[in-house]
Order: structure tokens, then C-alpha cells, then sequence
């Protein structure tokens, strides 16, 4: 039961490990990309590819036929990333061994929708999966394994995203293989990450060079930052922090020099790839000879 890209490793690991895969759950296809063409997710794509059962209910809780044909695939159990839907109590019962989530955290830190993104925000040092036995909680079940993977300076949500789809494949794996004994989650440091809006991407050049430098990792390649250049919006896809002369006054957004270089809340980003509105991704050098923004021009202001 998965929808997006991060589950795909999983549905090809229990299947090329010879698991008997009763159907594959996954979000109906919508209209998506600039022609609202509609397409199958990513999840329906592979499943399709490797013949097997898709089911795409738009609802479960209130969807009595739908709980009803889950429980009678008659399954050991059910495997659960990145579905999208909320299970009712009647299909997290249903498989002999419950329901098996592979969460993209170190539980009980960031439960919720974005981890990835939450544990670059936050600075925190590292992060990873966990396999957790679901309940009606939201990510609160006991936990089956958790491994974890360092998070650098210039680790990208993009780069960290392939990584844990990966262990998450190994770790469900080895939690059909071994059966491992469950651990309640202690509440003691749980935390929370919402599900992400585009609006979160919004540079605010006022905060800590450190806390934006974050932000632009954490949110490639979605939903992505932006700024603003007078009523133009364009993208910031990656950036470096630079010193800074403490001696040098400019208020936050200012450009500091001719390689866009911006004064932040304390220190400077020098933007290094950007995006101009129906243009493509440019490195700044070549963006600032077709776009150039001298120093003193100050970003965000509409």
C-alpha cells in the first residue's frame, strides 16, 4: 500500500524476493502536469508493469465494500508507505501480522507527514527509518527495526529521499524475514512534521543564514524556495553560506556583490542555481548574464 516514488523500492523488493503480493493499494490516477493529462502514480505504474492486482479506493473509513475486499484477500500482512489514506481499525486488523509501516524517521521524532523535510530543518544530525506496527495513532505504533543515516551540511531532501527509500526496502525485507519483537515508541521527544504547503518555501532573508541554508536543502526539490526580485518570483535551488564582513551593514535580502551574494539575518547565502519563471535552472554566473542584479538591489520586496 504506497503511492509516490519513496514506496516504488519497496513494492520491487517484495517482489523480486518472491513474496506473494495479494494486490497493490495506491492512490487513484489524477490529472497532474501542465495538459491535466490523467496519470497513474508512480506506485500504479510499477505494479501495472509487474502484472499485478491495483486497487485505487478513493476512501476507506467510510467505504464499508472496500474494508470488506481488503479482509478477504485473506493476507499475512499488509506493507505501508506513503499510502495517503487513513486505514480504519477493521483493515489495520485484518492481516494475520497487522499492518507494517515504513516510516521515514527515527521514531518517535517527526511522526507526521514531512519527516525528510523536518529533520534537515531542524539540524539534526542524522535521521533514518523505522518499521512500525500500525495503529489508529498517528505513526504511534510499536517498532519493529529502525537504522539510521547521517545527515550533512550538504545533505538535500532530494538525495536523502532515495536513500531511506532504499533502507526502508531492505529494513521491510528483514521485518518478514525475522519477525522481530515489537518496542513500544516512548513519547518522551516526539515531535511532529506537518504536511508541507508551497508557502513554506518563501525565503525570509530576516532569519540566520544557517536556518536558510536548511531550508533550501530541505525543500529540493519540493515545494521548493523562492524569492522575489521587485514583482518577479523565481527559484533559489541551491546556495552556499559565505563569510561576511561583520563591519558590512546592508539590511536581509540585500545583494552584496556581482555573484548574488545576500545578506541574511546574521551572515550571507551565495545563491548558486536558480530558476527564472519559465526559464530553465541555470547556474548563477550564467542566470546573472542574462538577468543581471546589481549589488544593492534587495530581494523579497513586492
Amino acid at each position: 500500500m504506497g503511492t509516490p516514488e519513496f514506496a516504488v523500492p519497496a513494492l520491487r523488493a517484495l517482489h523480486a524476493a518472491g513474496h506473494e503480493i495479494a494486490a497493490v493499494y495506491c492512490q487513484p490516477p489524477r490529472p497532474s502536469g501542465r495538459g491535466h493529462a490523467v496519470r497513474r502514480c508512480p506506485v500504479h505504474v510499477v505494479a501495472d508493469a509487474l502484472g499485478l492486482t491495483v486497487h485505487t479506493p478513493v476512501r476507506l473509513r467510510s467505504d464499508a465494500d472496500a474494508q470488506s475486499a481488503f479482509a478477504a484477500l485473506g493476507l499475512d500482512v499488509a506493507v505501508v508507505v506513503a499510502y495517503g489514506l487513513i486505514l480504519p481499525q477493521a483493515m489495520l486488523d485484518a492481516p494475520r501480522r497487522g499492518c507494517l509501516n515504513i516510516h521515514a524517521s527515527l521514531l518517535p521524532r517527526w511522526r507526521g507527514a514531512g519527516p525528510i523535510q523536518a529533520a534537515i530543518l531542524a539540524g539534526d544530525a542524522e535521521t533514518g527509518v523505522t518499521i512500525m506496527r500500525m495503529e489508529a495513532g498517528l505513526d504511534t505504533g510499536p517498532m519493529l527495526l529502525r537504522q539510521s543515516v547521517p545527515i550533512t551540511a550538504s545533505t538535500t531532501a532530494a538525495q536523502l529521499h532515495d536513500v531511506l527509500a532504499e533502507l526502508g526496502a531492505r529494513l521491510a525485507l528483514q521485518a518478514l524475514q525475522t519477525d522481530p519483537s515489537a518496542t513500544p515508541q516512548p513519547e518522551q521527544g516526539a515531535t511532529y512534521a506537518p504536511k508541507l504547503t508551497r508557502e513554506d518555501g518563501r525565503i525570509d532573508w530576516s532569519a540566520p543564514v544557517d536556518d536558510i541554508d536548511r531550508r533550501i536543502r530541505a525543500f529540493d526539490p519540493w515545494p521548493g524556495t523562492f524569492t522575489s526580485l521587485g514583482a518577479t518570483v523565481f527559484k533559489v535551488l541551491s546556495a552556499r553560506i559565505v563569510d561576511r564582513d561583520p563591519k558590512e551593514a546592508a539590511p536581509p535580502g540585500t545583494v552584496l556583490d556581482d555573484a548574488l551574494t545576500v545578506a541574511c539575518g546574521s551572515g550571507a547565502l551565495r545563491l548558486t542555481r536558480v530558476q527564472w519563471p519559465g526559464r530553465a535552472a541555470l547556474d548563477a554566473d550564467a542566470f546573472l548574464r542574462g538577468h543581471p542584479i546589481p549589488a544593492g538591489t534587495v530581494l523579497g520586496l513586492q
